[in-house]
């Protein structure tokens, strides 16, 4: 491969992350040119689930990409770790051409035989599955409270498929780390086990093939799809609910795969007993192995996901920034992972460093521009920590002593005063704490304030270093 190439590549990869940022992951610097040929850039992934991820999500944005940089009209393929190139048209014609003349004769079937007479591959069966993300990896998943339960036992599962566990019933709200954990079990198989048959799919894709099987009258071949595989892994069983037919379907492929000791894998928005109008026999045997529930995360974890997300997509995010966020939204993860994405475009278009002020015009909000409003609560954390000795840590834990209540209330005070967050939002830098326990701690300050003129000196000494301070 000629320099030219690689220098093809640095510039599409600078070309991706200006207009598609959202698109682009760190990993993506791991992918290695392998040349351009007859029109083709090939790009090998050090990972098969990489291949097929870029493959089936990245092809157009690469194509323009190469088209724009090139001024060429080049297409773009993947390869796996220790897949070959496919010989081109020319090649494969001047090989023929060469066996010809040394009297060669080729052996092998005609395409149109192979076509005629072979069998289904299951490789093309099961190329309607989801697709998996690389991100999605126990690695990448963020552990707290309301997660750790389930996540523990997805790693149990992926230890030990069909054996411990099973079926696995994960259910929860939207966008809170289901899909997520369905295909870290997936990727830990598939690297532990790399032989293994795994089938990913929808509950719609379930009941779309079954109606699909029946009227073409291909139950065996749909059967084979769904009963043959060493894990069966549905997302969002619950559309099964008022579906007779697919219901009674379902229950026989649960019971196959069953039987052979083979993973069933479930994920709904609801425990199995509050799905409506679900057989009670799905019921029982959804419930025969592990029922789980993630909930929404909370303070803390939203400021490490917030962290994370900018990471995979091979940035840093201010803790100041991590914070602001966090405290703002509070629904679900792929709500944060959407503010993580609007931050990264306004700082790639602006061509600034990602900042409040950059974050707030991100997320819709006017950025503060007077004296008073250019205080940063990080800024305050940082004055109040060293007068008092104690850690920032401290003043976000629950820890209720007073030596580090009075710190924490004091920051409160400031956060209050020096900026225009409003008092959710002061709570969310402390721990996620609620609104009413910000306004007890600034009446406390206040009234310290008027009855303790040395508190009162100490209060403005700090207000104008934090001001002050850059």
């Amino acid at each position: 491969m000629i320099e030219q190439d690689r220098q093809t590549w640095r510039t599409m990869l600078q070309h991706l992350r200006a207009t598609h940022p959202g698109l682009c992951r760190q990993w993506f610097e791991d992918l290695e040119p392998m040349g351009i040929e007859r029109g083709m850039l090939r790009l090998r992934a050090h990972s098969g689930v990489h291949r097929d991820y870029l493959q089936r999500q990245c092809v157009e944005q690469f194509k323009e990409a190469a088209q724009a940089v090139s001024g060429r009209l080049l297409s773009v393929t993947f390869l796996g770790p220790d897949e070959e190139p496919e010989p081109t048209r020319a090649g494969a014609e001047s090989a023929a051409a060469a066996a010809a003349s040394t009297g060669t004769v080729s052996t092998a079937p005609s395409p149109a035989a192979v076509i005629e007479f072979a069998e289904v591959d299951d490789e093309d069966l099961y190329a309607d599955g989801l697709v998996f993300n690389p991100d999605y990896t126990f690695e990448n998943f963020v552990v707290g409270p309301g997660n750790r339960l389930a996540h523990a036992a997805a790693q149990a599962v992926a230890a030990n498929p069909g054996r411990t566990y099973n079926p696995f019933f994960v259910h929860g709200d939207v966008g809170l780390g289901k899909t997520h954990l369905l295909q870290a079990v997936c990727l830990r198989i598939k690297e532990q086990r790399p032989q293994t048959k795994i089938y990913y799919t929808s509950c719609e894709a379930f009941m779309t093939q079954f109606v699909d099987a029946v009227q073409r009258g291909a139950l065996a071949r749909f059967h084979h799809k769904f009963r043959d595989v060493d894990v069966l892994v549905v997302d969002d069983i619950h559309f099964l609910a008022k579906r007779d037919r697919t219901q009674e379907e379902f229950f026989h492929t649960f019971n196959s795969l069953y039987q052979a000791h083979r993973q069933i894998v479930l994920s709904s928005d609801a425990p199995p007993e509050e799905i409506p109008d679900l057989e009670d026999r799905l019921v029982s045997r959804f419930k025969w192995g592990l029922v789980t529930n993630v909930d929404s995360p909370g303070y803390e974890t939203r400021v490490e996901i917030l962290k994370n997300k900018a990471r995979l997509r091979g940035f840093e995010l201010p803790e100041e920034v991590a914070s602001y966020v966090a405290a703002k939204i509070d629904t679900n993860i792929r709500e944060l992972e959407g503010a993580v994405v609007q931050i990264q475009m306004r700082a790639t278009i602006d061509k600034q460093e990602i900042d409040l002020d950059l974050a707030k015009q991100a997320l819709g909000e006017e950025p503060e521009r007077s004296p008073e409003r250019q205080v940063q609560i990080q800024m305050i954390i940082n004055v109040v920590t060293e007068y008092y000795g104690v850690k920032t840590t401290d003043l976000q834990s629950k820890r209720r002593h007073r030596s580090v209540a009075q710190p924490r209330q004091v920051c409160m005070y400031l956060a209050r005063r020096l900026t225009r967050y409003s008092l959710e939002e002061i709570g969310g830098y402390f721990g996620g704490r609620d609104h009413t326990t910000v306004m007890h701690a600034i009446k406390t300050v206040d009234e310290r304030g008027v009855e303790d003129p040395e508190f009162a000196t100490t209060l403005t000494m700090l207000e104008d270093r934090a001001r002050t301070r850059h």
